[in-house]
């Protein structure tokens, strides 16, 4: 299949195809004569790859390391498991810091008429203080 058609089939844009290509996250895809890349299941598989890792969190830069231990000929599961387990604690940092902040938005929702109406008056009156200072100036 074509790179359209591979896009159409993976959900990944054709420029994205490309630059995994461009990045080694995918093989080099064979091309035919008229320089039309000739993309297979194995290329598909991959592509599908590379977006399930980008798409869980893994940089560009740590991919292309777990794609480079996957390739090579020696056993490297060892390394591969910690590419991933690293990658598997960013990624619950990440979550812990996006759940502080929904739980934060969570109380100052509960707590907007005796909070938040206080605290923006109080920022409003040392905004206001802040002008009249700057005009006396």
């Amino acid at each position: 299949m074509n790179i359209k058609e591979a896009s159409e089939r993976t959900g990944v844009p054709a420029a994205t195809i490309r630059y995994y290509e461009k990045e080694g996250l995918i093989p080099n895809i064979d091309r035919s004569a008229a320089g039309v890349r000739a993309i297979d299941d194995r290329i598909i598989r991959r592509i599908n790859f590379a977006k399930q890792m980008r798409n869980a969190g893994m940089s560009i830069e740590s991919l292309q390391r777990y794609i480079h231990l996957f390739d090579a000929q020696e056993n490297n599961l060892e390394a591969q498991r910690t590419l991933l387990a690293e990658q598997l604690a960013i990624m619950e940092e990440k979550r812990d810091d996006l759940q502080a902040a929904i739980d934060h938005l969570h109380w100052k929702l509960a707590h907007f008429d005796d909070h938040m109406v206080a605290t923006e008056a109080e920022l409003r009156e040392l905004e206001s203080q802040h002008l009249d200072e700057t005009l006396r100036d």
